[in-house]
């Protein structure tokens, strides 16, 4: 079994008012490759501080995070940047586009950031548009796409270098219902296909689309529970 990603024993401590908080006590976990997991916490639980973590957004205070055979626990700030845009695709609950460049544009940001805007890579941000419903749209800015289709663009923003997972954080909580829905239908085909997917939500009703639910509390993994996923085109939108 190939993993997308491991945790083991992981703590992040934050100093707060000159006292020390532990957010995260020592979380370990593994993510297969082609996995589909939710997480999911109250306030305060941790789950926050892991997105970072799992995002190379943060350094832990201890433990070790392998993505594939790198431990990025021990990587110096430069190394974190580079693996985040190239192993990570990041999808947000604020969508993140940038309004002055077009749908086209927006999925292809990572690969400027690497220097890698080619013919071939233009192609393949033209198909990952299509891919989501938006190949008649390739010239639309962001505000003239509804907050679903904005969404979509950063979904296929996030495909576009081939992660080794897709980290979503709410990726829903901006959305009407319906709309939310079409977003797990197009989450539950990338997962069909293969792909990694890793989302941090509150909300129940998204999180039993995935095949496992961990629940954090106080710092550290309550639950870890696999599942048979609800289809998301088995549940009508309210």
């Amino acid at each position: 079994m190939k993993l997308a990603c491991s945790l083991h024993d992981l703590t992040k401590d934050y100093v707060l008012k000159g006292e020390t908080v532990r957010a995260l006590r020592g979380v370990s976990l593994e993510v297969p490759e082609g996995d589909y997991v939710a997480i999911m916490g109250p306030s305060g639980s941790g789950k926050s501080t892991l997105l970072n973590l799992l995002g190379c957004l943060d350094k832990p205070t201890s433990g070790s995070y392998f993505l594939g055979d790198d431990d990025v626990a021990t990587m110096n700030d430069r190394e974190l940047s580079r693996i985040r845009a190239s192993r990570i695709g990041f999808v947000f609950q604020s969508y993140n586009l940038i309004p002055q460049l077009t749908v086209v544009e927006n999925i292809e940001v990572p690969l400027y950031y690497q220097g890698r805007v080619n013919r071939e890579t233009k192609e393949r941000c033209h198909a990952l548009a299509a891919m989501v419903g938006l190949g008649e749209r390739l010239r639309h800015r962001p505000t003239q796409l509804s907050g679903g289709q904005q969404q979509r663009v950063a979904i296929a923003r996030s495909l576009v270098n081939d992660p080794y997972f897709i980290l979503a954080d709410e990726a829903t909580g901006n959305l009407d219902s319906k709309t939310a829905l079409e977003i797990m239908q197009l989450f539950a085909r990338l997962n069909d296909e293969g792909r990694t997917i890793i989302m941090v939500t509150h909300e129940d009703d998204v999180a039993e689309h995935a095949k496992r639910i961990i629940r954090l509390r106080d710092g550290l993994v309550q639950s870890d529970e696999r599942r048979v996923p609800v289809s998301p085109g088995s549940r009508s939108a309210t």
